[in-house]
């Protein structure tokens, strides 16, 4: 008989202390060695992980009413502009937010480094760091104060969570530049004449690729974001699950996103820092693990994709355009082979993301669960899977 568990099943075992959990890269080797069937019976939760820059992210700060009261309408944090737009003391935090000319005539904090977003804010702040403050006012009845110029910590606000809009790609690009000069991009230096090749994916280890139609993955997914517990929100932007896939389910190019929540009050600085890609700008490198309860075979067989069976297009990034010429799909199994061959030329290709960081959160996340740490969650629905891409033509 066919096994099949449910996640109440799955987390009566984990209080029990005798969930059996394997990482996703034991798990292709247990797969291999075993087969899907008795995989399936053997193990309960396979664990997922990453690590990546995700720069459509952002942190909630509450700061907590001043004496006498302010109505926040611009704020900088070490000469970082955070949105103000929605409460008296409630910010809003975006990780690529570069620094910027602001009314007290400076562009940035005279000792903050040129090269610093958001996202080292936010890193600083999880790391226990002070963090300077300027904000203006909305001067009214309730709200008298004009100014306010403090240093904050982690520890002397409010509500401080990581809310990000988009997060954990399922599949993404392969850029290259065949033009005469570099080109800085989001996936770091492109070099010319097909100098390189980036890829941003993890492939096989990436979460959202071990589970393609979403089956156990929706909203309200419990999960480990930058070393502490948090959920799926929502969908993410940009959702597009109707990217065109393989008869194995996974994408052929960027496809579904996940909007993530998680209280950074509890996260750790390894697992959240600021990073900055020259002549683009600041982002955020984040670790994200989802663990994938596996409730039959066709799970498990899911969770058991080589990099081999998975592809990604190659993008030319010398054409300045939304749509770019591509130079066709290649295999993760190639693009982690250190070379690509494209128009016959042999290519070096690197990894956006940290594989071996990404191997690490599922392992942690493995910890967190066989010791009674973490239990899944039920999803409260499940992700979209209709919905379509619309580009601004104009």
């Amino acid at each position: 008989m066919a096994t099949t568990r449910t996640i109440a099943e799955i987390n009566h075992k984990i209080r029990e202390g005798r969930v059996v959990v394997w990482t996703v890269e034991e798990t292709k080797t247990k797969v291999a060695e075993m087969g899907v069937a008795a995989a399936t019976a053997a193990v309960d939760v396979v664990t997922t992980g990453t690590f990546e820059p995700m720069e459509s992210s952002g942190a909630i700060i509450n700061l907590g009413h001043t004496d006498p009261p302010i109505n926040i309408r611009e704020c900088y944090l070490d000469g970082i502009m955070a949105y103000a737009g929605f409460g008296a003391v409630d910010l809003y935090l975006g990780a690529s937010q570069v620094a910027s000319s602001n009314r007290w005539g400076d562009t940035s904090e005279s000792d903050i480094p040129s090269e610093r977003g958001g996202g080292h804010v936010i890193a600083q702040l999880i790391a226990g760091k002070s963090v300077h403050l300027r904000a203006l006012g909305h001067v009214s009845d309730c709200y008298p104060r004009a100014t306010l110029d403090i240093s904050i910590t982690r520890d002397t606000i409010n509500q401080f969570y990581l809310f990000n809009p988009r997060n954990l790609y399922q599949n993404f690009i392969v850029g290259v530049n065949s033009s005469d000069r570099p080109l800085l991009t989001y996936l770091g230096p492109l070099q010319p004449f097909l100098g390189n090749a980036v890829y941003a994916n993890g492939g096989a280890l990436s979460p959202m690729l071990n589970d393609p139609q979403m089956r156990t993955i929706g909203i309200g997914s419990r999960l480990f974001i930058g070393g502490a517990p948090g959920y799926i929100a929502w969908e993410g932007t940009q959702h597009f699950p109707l990217q065109k896939r393989l008869p194995n389910g996974t994408p052929i190019g960027p496809s579904a996103t996940v909007a993530l929540i998680g209280d950074a009050k509890q996260m750790q600085p390894e697992w959240v820092r600021g990073c900055y890609f020259s002549g683009y700008g600041p982002s955020l490198m984040l670790g994200v693990g989802i663990p994938i309860p596996v409730l039959d075979e066709a799970v498990m067989q899911s969770c058991a994709i080589s990099d081999q069976d998975i592809v990604a297009p190659v993008i030319d990034f010398s054409i300045p355009r939304r749509v770019r010429p591509s130079f066709g799909l290649v295999s993760y199994q190639q693009l982690k082979s250190g070379r690509l061959t494209i128009n016959g030329s042999r290519v070096r290709t690197a990894p956006l993301s940290s594989l071996y960081l990404g191997c690490r959160v599922a392992t942690i996340l493995k910890d967190w669960i066989m010791q009674g740490n973490f239990e899944l969650s039920e999803p409260v629905a499940p992700l979209p899977n209709q919905t379509a891409f619309l580009p601004q033509n104009n």
